[in-house]
């Protein structure tokens, strides 16, 4: 298991940093996934886990990454809201703490004040063995003070636990709900609780953690940029865009990732689609002169 041991090579240097190890939710998590060969299989299951995969990535992308770590469009305070708790569920975190340490990247990309550089480090400690260090755990305020003026948002960063939870219950009233009202479905509340929010989690962690990881080292670089971002498909597609993360280190404050039409943004589809709603609105995308150098890397490259 060389793969575990490069995992824990840097979590397991302080005796602290154990006992986070053993206490940690992601890890509760992946073993919580176990629970499916438990409480059986349904299509009522599987769309769940779907539906919860879909909402919570989107909320991640557009909410927690798009707009409160790079402010790329305005919207409600409500909405604001909205995408806070949604994001939430999720299990990483609250929006301040998300944003706080995803700035920070931004401004130390690569370097040795990177949290998460698979160039620094590794892939591995850039995927998941930060997550697991308690010197991570507080959030540096001074790095979003924009955001901590709201107490709504103080209150989900301070109880970050209880939209998770909010959703796990839910999913159980309405597993058990659909039994009662028709027992051929074969589904249950624990069932969908396996199934909706903890399988679901440990997948939204991982595609989110890939971002982070694969993407700094696999994929192509349309820009020259300081740092290993990289344009890679396949993390594109799972994240709904976030995989165009050369072209996002690039032009962060972009609500557009994905420059072209071939480079599939669906996080940026459906901010177009609710900028028609009125729920948000002035989107920033990349400027002219982001193309036009793209366009003259494209012919040095030739």
């Amino acid at each position: 298991m060389v793969w575990l041991k490069k995992i824990l090579k840097h979590t397991l240097e302080e005796e602290e940093n154990r006992l986070l190890l053993i206490t940690s939710p992601l890890v509760f998590m992946h073993l919580a996934c176990l629970g499916i060969f438990f409480t059986g299989f349904s299509w009522i299951a599987v769309l769940t886990l779907c539906l919860t995969y879909f909402i919570r990535v989107f909320a991640l992308t557009a909410g927690f990454h798009r707009y409160f770590s790079h402010r790329s469009f305005k919207t409600s305070r409500f909405f604001q809201f909205v995408l806070a708790w949604v994001g939430t569920s999720a299990a990483q975190m609250g929006p301040m703490w998300w944003a706080a340490h995803h700035r920070h990247h931004h401004q130390h990309s690569d370097t040795e004040e990177d949290v998460h550089s698979p160039v620094v480090r590794d892939i591995f400690w850039a995927h998941v063995g930060w997550v697991l260090c308690r010197t991570y755990g507080a959030i540096r305020i001074d790095r979003v003070k924009d955001l901590y003026k709201y107490p709504e948002l103080r209150f989900i960063d301070r109880w970050h636990a209880l939209p998770a939870l909010s959703l796990g219950l839910l999913l159980f009233i309405i597993g058990n709900r659909l039994n009662a009202y028709d027992p051929s479905l074969g589904t249950s509340g624990w069932q969908l609780v396996m199934w909706g929010f903890f399988l679901s989690t440990a997948l939204v962690y991982h595609v989110t953690f890939c971002v982070n990881s694969v993407t700094h080292i696999i994929g192509k670089k349309r820009f020259k940029n300081s740092d290993e971002s990289r344009n890679n498909w396949w993390v594109a597609l799972l994240t709904f865009g976030e995989g165009w993360h050369n072209n996002h280190h690039r032009y962060p404050h972009s609500a557009r990732q994905g420059m072209y039409w071939w480079e599939f943004d669906l996080t940026f589809l459906l901010l177009r689609f609710l900028e028609k709603l009125g729920l948000v609105w002035d989107l920033r995308i990349y400027p002219k002169s982001i193309y036009r150098e793209a366009s003259l890397l494209e012919l040095e490259g030739e």
